[in-house]
């Protein structure tokens, strides 16, 4: 029997399988020998051990579409990236990062500011047109005023989704909201640091609908990019790439070379500046590896 695996926890992982049920399975030794790990998201064949009990073995992986690292999910078909637009104010080279690790996995990603009901519009407009320009769509929630939510769960109809983002933006009275009987612990604002008290211990899938999971991840405050060659990094910030044919030199980085189309384009206000500096920031830390 076939079905996908929606929670891992302590060595166990629950299987939704197709015949409707849930299963408590534990992998075979032979994934430990092949240095294979089970992953939320994917789907796997399982031998039922006991129907009463509820109890099977998961035989084989099946063959993934993807797999991300951090957080370890597979077979996602999009990113949700969920940040507030204040208390806590988002931190944009956090969300950059996401961004880059995202379009490394080749992950489509949709950006969501929450808690709307705190701030003005001006904002809003800023942090659209920084992220739309950049090429992601953008969404703007309020859990607590239920607002842009219907617009949330026509966005992850019929897809596996994967909901990312610092603690205390909102990911769980999100996902609350999208689907209440995940239950989830909302958790409170540390009102001394302004960070967001850690509610989700696990990755956790939620069938949401036919074919449609959404994941709530455990929040990160801190995301290193992957290992690449610096000059590589470019390649991931889709906004750059309609500019390049400006640059002067073939395999401009866009930092210290003349004639550069992007660099101009940043002046012009056509490309975000702070995109711009989280880059510039990103390609000397990778530079930096590579001395060591």
């Amino acid at each position: 029997m076939t079905g996908k695996i929606l929670k891992g926890i302590a060595g166990f992982y629950y299987v939704h399988a197709t015949d409707g049920n849930l299963y408590e399975c534990k992998a075979k030794g032979v994934f430990r020998n092949r240095h294979l790990k089970p992953l939320v998201g994917d789907d796997v064949d399982i031998t039922i051990l006991d129907e009463v009990e509820k109890k099977g073995n998961i035989d084989e992986i099946l063959p993934r579409k993807n797999a991300l690292i951090r957080p370890s999910v597979a077979n996602v078909d999009q990113a949700l990236v969920l940040f507030s637009i204040t208390h806590p104010e988002p931190n944009l080279n956090l969300l950059d990062r996401f961004l880059v690790m995202m379009e490394v996995q080749e992950v489509p990603v949709n950006v969501c500011f929450n808690k709307i009901d705190l701030t003005g519009g001006e904002k809003k407009l800023e942090l659209k047109r920084i992220y739309e320009t950049a090429g992601y769509p953008v969404y703007f929630t309020s859990t607590r005023e239920n607002q842009g939510i219907e617009e949330i769960k026509a966005l992850i109809q019929g897809k596996t989704t994967v909901l990312a983002g610092p603690s205390g933006v909102g990911k769980s009275s999100l996902t609350n909201l999208l689907h209440p009987q995940a239950e989830m612990e909302t958790g409170t604002i540390s009102e001394r640091i302004q960070r967001g008290k850690h509610t989700t211990r696990h990755s956790e899938l939620f069938e949401m609908g036919r074919n449609t999971y959404m994941m709530d991840t455990p929040g990160f405050s801190s995301m290193y990019i992957e290992d690449m060659e610096c000059g590589r990094l470019k390649d991931y910030f889709p906004e750059f790439e309609s500019y390049e044919e400006n640059c002067r030199f073939l395999g401009c980085v866009h930092i210290g070379e003349r004639d550069c189309g992007v660099k101009d384009a940043v002046e012009e206000g056509k490309i975000s500046r702070n995109r711009y500096e989280n880059y510039r920031l990103f390609y000397q830390e990778l530079k930096e590896k590579r001395r060591y």
